[in-house]
């Protein structure tokens, strides 16, 4: 699921804005998974930025009030989706915890860092959702450790039909504040990315894993 229009319109302007995310149709960045890519997206920098770290707080806390009404507490996914995750359960008045994909390698090796009710209903948040990999490690980590866990937040998704597939599998809903379709229209509309560089961009999503600059 997506949220409403205006707030991925809104969520878009601030990213391009601050330059969160920067787009190179015609000089690709490249991912840890190796694929090739024109956009990359650093939420982590909303945080730097008063009034839109709010405003992701404050927007995130209404989704999954709308969407996961019941839910009791949050879980955020280490690390980029720690700080958003405890902004928006300090806002809801939710306990808070934190998971990793996989266990620290050092310490205690712990997985799960905070405590979490076994009866609690738990919505995990995440920072961005590209296939839905390393965010589903956690989901199935909690799931198969004994919690309840009700679906996914994230403040952006590209929109893979990779990751929706993901996400169904594990019987996990999700939304996200943002989607890539406002924020190219967004880009176009601040002349960031031209009409021709498009459809380029658009051919990247449709397949990502083979898409080349």
């Amino acid at each position: 699921m997506i949220s409403e229009s205006n707030t991925s319109v809104k969520l878009a302007e601030y990213l391009l804005k601050i330059k969160a995310v920067k787009l190179q149709p015609n000089d690709a960045f490249k991912w840890s998974s190796g694929w090739n890519s024109p956009i990359y997206c650093d939420n982590r920098v909303t945080l730097s930025y008063p009034d839109i770290r709010s405003f992701i707080k404050q927007e995130m806390a209404k989704a999954i009030q709308l969407q996961f009404g019941e839910a009791t507490a949050l879980c955020g996914v280490a690390t980029a989706g720690i700080a958003i995750g405890g902004l928006v359960a300090e806002h809801l008045e939710l306990p808070y915890a934190y998971c990793r994909p996989k266990p620290k390698e050092h310490g205690m090796k712990n997985q799960l860092e905070g405590r979490l009710d076994k009866e609690a209903k738990i919505v995990v948040v995440e920072d961005l959702i590209s296939t839905g990999g390393s965010s589903l490690k956690v989901v199935n980590y909690l799931r198969e450790n004994g919690y309840n866990v009700l679906g996914m937040a994230s403040i952006f998704t590209y929109g893979f039909d990779l990751a929706r597939a993901n996400f169904e599998e594990a019987n996990c809903p999700f939304l996200s504040l943002g989607n890539y379709n406002d924020l190219l229209l967004q880009a176009k509309n601040q002349g960031l990315i031209t009409e021709d560089q498009i459809p380029i961009l658009e051919t990247w999503r449709q397949d990502p894993g083979n898409w080349k600059a």
